[in-house]
């Protein structure tokens, strides 16, 4: 079933129980691979609320969550690949493992300005974690992407947290763009 969002129309990609099942299985990966320490959690808001909220409640270890804002949309349907930081964490994270959850990894240009600046904080390692990956729309390499939900084509997307002039978010599944 199709779906209007402010100009746009909008088609079924991921459902909303695909989305859970996936979510179960990271989570089971992410508790076995972090057993030995207690991770810090960074969610990049706004689009990963969703995502962070459904995750942590499958993560059974001892860990710490905190967050930071980003965004390199800002409202459109294209990356611009400028970065606007508008929350930083106060959290210290020297020596500490951290795991980054993203909602999704498009040109890779958010996620690798985000992981050099946690660098220069020393922590013990930075691992990525996104909802969606768009291998074809990759501008640079990301070493530190460790889990994915689900690879899609190019092309816009909106649902679980993702939205197209701030709506959107609420929607149960994923939907991508009708051409």
């Amino acid at each position: 079933m199709k779906t209007k969002i402010a100009d746009l129309e909008f088609e079924p990609l991921i459902k909303a129980e695909a989305i859970d099942e996936r979510i179960k299985t990271i989570g089971k990966q992410i508790c076995s691979d972090y057993k030995h320490c207690v991770p810090v959690f960074i969610g990049v808001l706004n689009g990963s609320f969703l995502f962070i909220a459904d995750l942590i409640k499958q993560i059974d270890i001892p860990c710490e969550i905190t967050f930071t804002k980003l965004a390199s949309y800002y409202g459109g349907t294209k990356s611009t690949l400028k970065i606007r930081d508008d929350i930083d964490f106060a959290m210290d994270i020297k020596g500490r493992e951290v795991l980054i959850i993203e909602d999704i990894v498009d040109t890779g240009n958010t996620a690798h300005y985000l992981i050099e600046k946690l660098q220069v904080k020393e922590p013990a390692s930075i691992k990525l974690c996104s909802l969606l990956l768009k291998p074809a729309s990759l501008l640079k390499k990301i070493d530190e992407l460790k889990y994915v939900g689900f690879e899609i084509e190019s092309g816009f997307v909106v649902g679980y947290g993702l939205d197209y002039k701030e709506m959107g978010r609420n929607l149960k599944d994923i939907y991508k763009r009708v051409k």
